[in-house]
């Protein structure tokens, strides 16, 4: 959940390393760490079909937080204080937000379809910079912006040819692009947290305001989860941490403009998965809107690179 503010702390180091460092390791580390992830959300595609969005995300948050709290126990710690407490709240709403809302309309989507559609987050990030920290948007990064929003609409436009599941998926379609509109002022806090907070700590507490927050609702929304779905959930969990961790440590190593090409892989991974677990097959719509949207990403990350992650890294 946290590796994106992992990630921003990672980079400051990677600036003094990258030119004594290969990076061809490091690309290939995020390789395998975003091959995780994208196995992460088919399973969670499962999960979500099984139970609901809602049970999938607050299982998921609980598992997780035992997890980090065995990590953060092990290690040196300290209460953190009220103000860091309180950015971790606020951030764990938006983070909940975005799981609620992207896993929702990924179980009403082709599974590249939804992961294509993501990739439109950093656009997003981009203007809410501008409008948040006052920072400048370069022409480019405006046109930029204008053809993700361009490839976007080939994909919705490819969606009413698909008379099977047409409903759904726009509806799909607008929760994934809600999600991306939230992630994107969650990468903006993940800079603050990341100058406050160490990774474990990041991780356990948001984790934690998560499980908090929608167990709130527990007593009319949550079920029992079958015994044949702690498994996956296991899973799901191994994997997110798993791939978060190669992440960080790849962006540790190698310089951005190396690793961030390497990350919208995961949109080749989610072809593939989807064909073999949900017999998904992918339109030439689905193919041109996702290549629009990730050469409008890579021109975008040129004029503010920070901001330029995709929406697997924090998921």
């Amino acid at each position: 959940m946290s590796a994106a503010s992992v990630i921003e702390k990672a980079r400051v180091k990677s600036s003094s390393l990258a030119g004594a460092v290969s990076p061809t390791i490091p690309v290939l580390v995020c390789a395998f760490g975003i091959f995780l992830l994208s196995g992460m959300d088919a399973a969670m595609k499962v999960l979500v079909i099984a139970v609901g969005v809602y049970n999938t995300v607050l299982w998921r948050s609980m598992l997780a937080t035992l997890v980090a709290g065995t990590g953060w126990l092990a290690g040196p710690r300290s209460l953190p204080a009220a103000s860091v407490l309180r950015l971790h709240a606020l951030r764990a709403v938006v983070v909940g937000i975005v799981l609620l809302s992207f896993f929702w309309g990924l179980a009403r989507l082709p599974l590249a379809e939804a992961v294509g559609l993501s990739f439109v987050a950093p656009l997003f990030a981009l203007l809410l910079a501008a409008l948040l920290l006052g920072e400048r948007i370069q022409r480019k990064a405006i046109w930029a912006s204008l053809a993700g929003i361009a490839g976007v609409a080939i994909i919705v436009a490819g969606q009413f040819g698909q008379k099977t599941y047409a409903g759904d998926a726009l509806l799909g379609t607008a929760a994934v692009l809600v999600s991306t509109v939230f992630y994107a002022y969650n990468l903006i806090l993940a800079r603050r947290q990341a100058m406050l907070a160490k990774p474990i700590e990041i991780i356990l507490f948001q984790n934690l305001c998560v499980a908090v927050m929608l167990g709130l609702a527990a007593p009319w929304l949550a079920i029992a989860l079958p015994g044949n779905l702690w498994l996956p959930l296991a899973g799901v969990t191994a994997l997110s941490l798993a791939g978060q961790f190669l992440m960080s440590w790849a962006y540790a190593r190698a310089e951005a403009q190396y690793l961030i090409p390497t990350e919208y892989s995961a949109f080749i991974w989610a072809i593939a998965l989807g064909w073999f677990f949900f017999d998904e097959a992918v339109t030439w719509t689905t193919l041109a809107g996702a290549g629009l949207i990730v050469a409008s990403c890579l021109i975008a990350a040129r004029s503010n690179p920070r901001l330029a992650e995709p929406i697997e890294v924090a998921v």
